[in-house]
């Protein structure tokens, strides 16, 4: 017996079939197992080439600004570094002008590394939008927006 308060099963569809977020997440999950496998050979999963990308400066950047680029807490970012640290592929330093604050700089071990996995990623990359219904730029463009 259902309760006069019910939500019909109907509203259910509406939601499954037009939310956003779920379908964000969805396509999300998707394309960090697909990015998960192609960088597996390297050791790497698809945060961890983002996370290493986004130090190849050229200049070491702050944390601030890494976690904010990547949509991170910098108690995440600490814990996603700890691994590459480990492995020597990013260190951890003082920053000069500012003591409290510290630099993640990427080693040349990780600047190989990201050399070497680079052409598998841009290989993987164009074969998703080349899957991709319209304009891939458009899509970037509005998940930007909603960033």
């Amino acid at each position: 017996m259902s309760s006069p308060n019910a939500l019909p099963y109907e509203a259910t569809i509406m939601v499954r079939e037009s939310c956003l977020c779920l379908h964000v997440q969805r396509a999300a999950r998707a394309l960090a197992r697909c990015f998960d496998e192609a960088l597996r050979p390297f050791g790497l999963t698809n945060g961890q080439f983002s996370l290493l990308m986004s130090l190849n400066r050229p200049v070491p950047p702050p944390m601030g600004p890494v976690a904010s680029l990547l949509a991170m807490d910098r108690t995440t970012l600490t814990a996603a570094l700890k691994p590459l640290e480990r492995r020597g592929l990013v260190e951890i330093a003082s920053d000069s002008s500012d003591r409290r604050s510290r630099i993640l700089i990427l080693t040349e071990e990780g600047r190989t590394l990201l050399a070497e996995a680079l052409p598998t990623w841009k290989r993987v990359h164009e074969e998703i939008e080349h899957h991709l219904p319209g304009d891939p730029d458009a899509l970037r463009k509005g998940l930007l927006a909603l960033s």
